[in-house]
């Protein structure tokens, strides 16, 4: 198990900051700023995070993180469990990228902010879906699989 702590640790740290660095790029593509997108992770379980300033910020990152280490734990424990995760890693990887996007996309997002979400445009869904793909499921699959 501490092999498996340890490749957790390690997938939600490089998945989680890839995905937070194009996270960053998208906001100040749309004229946010990086703190303010963090903020605004922190007010899913904090709703007045939004007015903190830095440690709203903070506290974005740190949920962040946390949700990237449950959904690196769930992909190592059940690839730990399921070889043909790990023999197919790439594939796997895609799968739980898309597997990942629907889930915070189509339910928990929509559960916190129903008015504001799903987000179903072309353009978003591609970015969103490249983003959980590339940049989570896949860094996560390829830990997953070490030895």
């Amino acid at each position: 198990m501490a092999h498996a702590g340890r490749r957790i640790l390690v997938a939600a740290l490089i998945a989680g900051t890839l995905d937070i660095a194009a996270a960053a790029i998208l906001a100040l593509q749309a004229g946010r700023t990086p703190d303010r997108m963090l903020r605004g992770v922190a007010s899913g379980p904090f709703p007045d995070a939004t007015g903190w300033g830095a440690a709203g910020a903070v506290l974005g990152l740190a949920v962040h993180f946390a949700i990237m280490a449950v959904m690196a734990a769930v992909f190592v424990l059940a690839a730990d469990r399921l070889p043909l995760l790990k023999a197919r890693r790439v594939a796997a990887g895609i799968g739980y990228g898309v597997a990942t996007w629907a889930v915070m996309n189509l339910v928990v997002l929509p559960l916190r902010w129903p008015a504001v979400f799903p987000h179903l445009d072309p353009q978003t869904v591609a970015t969103q879906l490249f983003c959980h793909i590339v940049l989570v499921g896949i860094p996560i699959a390829l830990v997953a699989a070490r030895r």
